[in-house]
C-alpha cells in the first residue's frame, strides 16, 4: 500500500492536502506504534541463534540438542550421566533463558540454530567431529 493516501471516505473528509500530510506522518511512525493502533498482537522477539555468544551454557546446549532429538528428561539424564532432577533443572533453565514455554519451541530453536550437518547428527544423538 506504499504511496497510497488515506481511504476515499477519510481522504474526502480531510481534504487532499490534509490526507497526504496524514499519510506521510504515518510513514514516519515506528512499526510498533502502527501494530498497537491496529490492535495486532505483539510479536515475540526471536530467540538468539547459537553462536559464540550463545545464551546457554555448553551443558544446556547439549540438553537442548537432546530435546531436539526427542529425548525425555530420563533419557537425557542417562545419556549425560546426571540425575533426572538435574536434567529437569537444565530443561527449566533453557526454557527460562530462551523465553520459551515448551520443549517443542526448544527443539525448533536448537534445530534451526545448528549448521545443516551438525543438526542431522545431533538429531541422531551423534556428536559432530571437530576438524
Amino acid at each position: 500500500m506504499a504511496g497510497e493516501a488515506l481511504s476515499p471516505p477519510a481522504g474526502a473528509a480531510l481534504g487532499e492536502a490534509a490526507s497526504q500530510a496524514a499519510y506521510h506522518r504515518g510513514l514516519d511512525l515506528p512499526a510498533a506504534a502502527v501494530a498497537y493502533a491496529l490492535q495486532w498482537p505483539p510479536k515475540k522477539p526471536p530467540a538468539p541463534a547459537v553462536s559464540g555468544e550463545a545464551p546457554l551454557t555448553p551443558r544446556e546446549l547439549q540438553v537442548a540438542r537432546l530435546i531436539a532429538a526427542g529425548r525425555s528428561n530420563k533419557d537425557i539424564a542417562a545419556q549425560l550421566v546426571i540425575s533426572q532432577r538435574t536434567a529437569e533443572n537444565h530443561v527449566e533453565h533453557i526454557l527460562t533463558k530462551l523465553g520459551f514455554t515448551s520443549r517443542a519451541e526448544v527443539a525448533a530453536w536448537a534445530t534451526a540454530s545448528q549448521p545443516a550437518d551438525e543438526g542431522r547428527l545431533a538429531a541422531r544423538g551423534v556428536q559432530a567431529p571437530v576438524i
